[in-house]
């Protein structure tokens, strides 16, 4: 599997090639296109259990798209619904965290589940639920606006807000908590921030989902009731 991404960091697009009988797993709609002989299959990864743990609480499809390419290889280029970039992680027998709505697709032995961040999560709106992506291979993730990625060395602190957050390596310590007091939280336009502790890397998206629709709603047409 060789990824090249293009058109980054506004729409980018990864453009994957396969080796001879080579799959990779996608989020259902990821597909742009395809070589005309690639197989494709569809099934609840992991299970109906699973499946429905990954959609309901983590944001991503119940179904996903398996593409298995012919004994002379193949092609296909995969994008996310929402403008931003494209990254690839490659992960050796290591784990991370993933923002819900960030996993675009992933290698042969890579396992995609959800898990619970547990209490500490439990009021930050965006971080609630993150997926666990592990195993050896590679990994492509997606955000809205470009990916910046930030090393931590050992006790190294870091501040990001939950809504920007993208991908964490499992290595990084983390806590969900009120940027200031209650009264920045609430009107400092700042929320929840996530304070993560090295050693470890992160990636963080520019752009906000959540900031954004905040923005667009005010300015939508009011719906006239005559």
């Amino acid at each position: 599997m060789k990824t090249e991404i293009l058109y980054r960091p506004a729409y980018s697009l990864a453009v994957v090639n396969l080796d001879p009988n080579e799959s990779i797993r996608a989020e259902s709609g990821a597909m742009v296109s395809m070589s005309a002989d690639l197989i494709m299959e569809t099934k609840a990864q992991g299970g109906i259990l699973k499946s429905l743990a990954r959609a309901a609480l983590g944001g991503e499809s119940f179904f996903m798209n398996t593409f298995t390419a012919s004994q002379q290889g193949g092609m296909i280029t995969l994008a996310p619904s929402l403008p931003g970039d494209v990254v690839e992680l490659p992960l050796s027998n290591q784990s991370i965290f993933v923002q819900s709505g960030s996993y675009l697709a992933s290698s042969n032995g890579i396992a995609v589940d959800t898990s619970w961040g547990g209490a500490k999560t439990f009021f930050a709106r965006e971080g609630l639920i993150l997926l666990k992506i592990s195993g050896s291979g590679n990994v492509i993730l997606s955000s809205y606006g470009a990916i910046h990625g930030v090393s931590l060395a050992d006790g190294e602190k870091y501040v990001v807000d939950t809504g920007h957050l993208v991908s964490f390596e499992s290595t990084l310590n983390f806590v969900v908590r009120k940027v200031a007091g209650w009264k920045s939280t609430i009107f400092g336009g700042e929320g929840l921030v996530v304070e993560l502790t090295g050693p470890g890397k992160l990636t963080l998206q520019t752009r906000s989902q959540d900031a954004f629709i905040n923005w667009l709603i005010p300015k939508l047409p009011k719906q006239s009731n005559n």
